[in-house]
């Protein structure tokens, strides 16, 4: 299990203008990204107690939550993730979905899951039969990333952010999504043992400090 350190900062549109031109200079656009971009829609789980909710905002130290990931529309690119967090530092596994099996879990059809031989699939299984987890909300945006290779570094800008608000239909492109209030940029860096100085440099704004900004938390907000 590697775990990788992760830095969130919520900066404004000017300072997303500064950054952009700073790592398109020193780093790599993700390979998968089109035209250095992709878009992002993710549908989070939790259950009747809002468990993750309340960790996230009550700053609970060691969490875990699972997410559905759709890349850029495409329904033949569909994660099922699971996120561990333990303060600062993170580690995710993911497995592919088809359409289909998306569909079922986000309508709460189950059942087929506890056959599965796949390890994140049984782990969201068991999760959602001991704690009751449901689809609550989809949250779309775009998703600029940078990678540079010595320490593996990930850089991503976040902006646009949406909520579905009570539309939890994952795969409907018409599924009406709506601006968070004051929808922010999201700056996060993630690296594994060491950061290197030409990407610490780059990122360092003035006047900002790191945020434990949730896409999740923020478009809850709504309920």
């Amino acid at each position: 299990m590697q775990f990788r350190h992760e830095v969130k900062h919520e900066i404004s549109n000017h300072d997303m203008l500064i950054l952009r031109q700073r790592l398109r200079a020193i780093m790599k656009p993700d390979a998968h990204a089109v035209n250095g971009r992709y878009e992002i829609r993710s549908l989070y789980f939790d259950n009747l107690d809002d468990k993750a909710l309340r960790e996230k905002l009550d700053g609970v130290n060691i969490r875990e939550k699972y997410r559905i990931r759709l890349y850029n529309n495409d329904p033949s690119i569909i994660h099922l993730e699971r996120k561990f967090k333990h303060g600062g530092l993170g580690y995710k596994n993911s497995t592919g979905l088809t359409p289909e099996q998306a569909q079922a879990i986000a309508d709460g059809d189950v059942e087929w899951m506890s056959t599965s031989t796949d390890e994140v699939i049984l782990g969201f299984y068991t999760r959602i039969r001991n704690e009751g987890l449901k689809a609550k909300v989809i949250v779309d945006y775009i998703r600029e990333p940078f990678v540079f290779a010595p320490g593996n570094v990930r850089v991503t800008l976040d902006y646009g952010i949406r909520t579905g608000m009570s539309c939890t239909d994952f795969l409907n492109p018409d599924c009406v999504t709506v601006p968070i209030m004051d929808s922010p940029c999201i700056l996060e860096v993630k690296w594994d043992n060491f950061l290197p100085d030409v990407i610490r440099d780059a990122v360092q704004l003035e006047c900002r400090r790191s945020a434990a900004f949730s896409k999740y938390a923020a478009s809850r907000m709504y309920d």
